[in-house]
């Protein structure tokens, strides 16, 4: 879905870092911006005739723009404070991850000798009926419903959605305000009734909204009712049922937070009542756990501006930062932990990256580990590689390698390649399931147009994937496709998401049928 992303508790914390620097030419260090002019136009402008001229009247006559109180207080930069040029950029990035604009940009002028700040934003069309379809190897999925990312100007977004895939359907109503009574304190929330159990999820509380952010605070909880789908080789291998009911509490503070790098120290604790059983509905007793942790964030944080990367006519911030996070939690017996599970656990992971002019590479590693009775017990970890270059004209290309392992997973959190769209693209539903998983992209993003009468973007990319998911008891199950995706993304949404129409030939193991597959779906997202 669409509006997923921004309704994901634990996605609170993402508006941090820095870019490149905003320069003003013959300027000073010590220059103080003296006033913030906001120039926000409406989705379409009729004076340049970029898209049909009913269709523009109707959009702006129906779409209410965003305030300019809401574009002030997503600033992180007022009149009177000192220019710093990463804090500028970061304003702009900060700006776009509300997504209800679909163009941003930050410059500086002169007014009588005075430094002011022009805001000059477009909005994105944000009242969007959801009418999809996606299907792979067979395997349809479809969904209908209406989002407003932009409810009345202010940068809320509400969504009912109606989601049906050969699993269940889902039912889902979700409310994001990234300013619930002030500047920056967030509210979200997720409720999904489904075909066989209900879940609701929300978060409140300020995170570390920007890079020189000194301190965040979170809280977090979740109530579910479901069933757990367990799958191998295509079909369902087991059925569980879950019940649960959990808050959480995060704090963190930052002993050195400036606009380019951060030291955070943050602790944490849950309170948790889970049963997961065989699919009675009906579980008789009911466990209380509680956790506690502490983790330690390191910072030195980089953003590189890209366009028709992930979408199309619109700059893209990719995350070009060095990280480091270190974490460790405890799960004691007093908590309500039986021996065999009562532990401590580690957390672990970092990114490098390396960009250049048009490209960038970037590493991810990741791990966590349960250790109980002095033996471990539980753990993951990940890795990942991303190459992408845009050197040459009208090309966007992309290598992309991922690998995982799982050690006694909870039911549910196995690998489904389907599910998270991180394998080959035109396999069915759950034919790629397990605890380890490998993938290898290969694709080249062609660009055919950026604006088709002045409503979307269109390209090609050829791919190639390689890859699948597989159990410790069996031998690498593993498959691939080559094939010609057709993308259509919209350049007017508050959202790029891309839809691709791809068409591959299958070839190793882990599908039925022909060997020529179809899917329809989102785009691929690097």
């Amino acid at each position: 879905m669409t509006w997923s992303n921004r309704l994901a508790v634990g996605a609170a914390g993402a508006l941090l870092a820095t870019g490149s620097p905003v320069r003003l030419s013959a300027q000073s260090p010590a220059t103080t911006i003296d006033t913030i002019i906001v120039v926000n136009r409406n989705v379409f402008d009729l004076q340049a005739g970029d898209a049909p001229g009913f269709i523009a009247r109707l959009a702006n006559r129906l779409h209410a723009r965003t305030r300019a109180g809401v574009i002030r207080g997503t600033l992180l930069v007022n009149p009177g404070d000192r220019y710093d040029s990463a804090r500028v950029a970061e304003s702009e990035r900060a700006l776009r991850k509300l997504s209800v604009f679909s163009r941003v940009r930050i410059d500086t002028t002169r007014l009588d000798g005075r430094l002011a700040l022009r805001v000059a934003t477009t909005d994105g069309w944000s009242t969007k009926p959801q009418l999809g379809y996606s299907s792979a190897g067979g395997d349809v999925s479809w969904l209908a419903g209406l989002v407003e990312d932009n409810l009345l100007g202010t940068a809320t977004s509400l969504a009912a959605v109606y989601n049906r895939t050969p699993d269940r359907g889902v039912f889902s109503l979700g409310y994001l305000n990234p300013h619930f009574f002030s500047r920056r304190v967030q509210l979200q929330g997720l409720y999904k009734r489904k075909t066989d159990g209900k879940q609701g999820t929300w978060l409140f509380g300020v995170p570390f909204y920007e890079t020189a952010a000194r301190r965040a605070l979170t809280v977090v909880g979740e109530a579910a009712s479901e069933r757990i789908l367990v799958f191998r080789d295509g079909d369902t291998n087991s059925i569980w049922f879950r019940r649960t009911q959990r808050v959480g509490v995060s704090l963190g503070f930052a002993p050195h937070a400036t606009p380019r790098d951060y030291v955070r120290l943050s602790v944490a604790a849950q309170w948790r009542r889970e049963d997961i059983d065989t699919v009675t509905d009906t579980v008789p007793q009911r466990s209380q756990f509680g956790t506690a942790g502490a983790g330690l964030d390191l910072g030195h944080v980089r953003f590189q501006v890209l366009e028709r990367f992930n979408s199309y006519a619109r700059r893209e911030d990719v995350d070009v930062s060095q990280l480091l996070h270190v974490g460790l939690w405890a799960a004691p017996r007093a908590w309500g932990y039986a021996p065999t599970a009562a532990g401590i656990g580690t957390e672990l992971s970092a990114q490098l990256a390396a960009p250049w002019a048009g490209g960038f590479v970037v590493v991810r590693g990741a791990g966590t580990g349960v250790v109980t009775g002095g033996v471990p017990d539980s753990g993951r970890v990940a890795g990942a590689l991303t190459v992408a270059s845009q050197n040459v004209a009208g090309h966007t290309l992309i290598v992309h390698l991922e690998g995982a392992r799982l050690r006694r997973p909870k039911f549910g959190e196995e690998f489904d390649l389907w599910n998270t769209q991180n394998g080959p693209r035109v396999f069915g539903i759950h034919q790629f399931t397990g605890w380890r998983m490998a993938w290898l992209a290969l694709e080249d993003r062609i660009l055919v147009t950026d604006e088709a009468w002045g409503l979307m973007g269109v390209g090609l990319a050829p791919f190639f994937d390689y890859g699948g998911a597989w159990y410790p008891t069996e031998a690498p199950r593993l498959g691939g496709d080559v094939g010609l995706s057709l993308r259509i993304g919209p350049t007017r949404a508050v959202r790029g998401d891309v839809a691709e129409f791809a068409v591959g030939y299958r070839f190793g193991q882990g599908f039925t049928g022909g060997r020529w597959g179809f899917a329809v779906r989102k785009g691929v997202h690097y």
